[in-house]
């Protein structure tokens, strides 16, 4: 069970993982799969730098996780899904729905399941 737990969890940070490639390398076309338009250098470099952090480190320490069996680096990834989740709440009820709005907060908020989920099954390792 918990080893398909693992799988899981390796797969998702997999997938945040080339999220977070693909703007780096293609800012503009990644971008544009989540409805952002550059503006110049510097809004390009905000998509590049911004977007890229979240989703490598979102799935850098969800592979972490599950890779070393440590509860600690999902909670990162928790953390910050649930940051997304609640951006995109706010943004629904402040500005209502827009198409293909659904779809994002379901997997952040499966994400933050899953990563809490996770951080109760697996240990949390001690400093030494």
């Amino acid at each position: 069970m918990i080893t398909g737990f693992r799988i899981i969890l390796g797969l998702l940070g997999l997938l945040y993982l080339s999220l977070g490639a693909g703007f780096l390398f293609d800012p503009s076309g990644s971008g544009a799969d989540f409805g952002l338009e550059q503006l110049g250098v510097k809004g390009l470099a905000s998509i590049r730098a911004d977007f890229t952090a979240f989703f490598l480190v979102a799935g850098g320490c969800l592979v972490w996780g599950a890779w070393a069996r440590r509860a600690d680096p999902l909670i990162v990834s928790a953390a910050l899904m649930g940051a997304a989740f609640i951006g995109r709440a706010v943004n629904l009820a402040q500005n209502g729905a827009h198409e293909g709005w659904l779809q994002p907060m379901v997997f952040e908020a499966v994400t933050v399941v899953l990563a809490l989920l996770g951080s109760r099954m697996l240990p949390v390792k001690q400093a030494s």
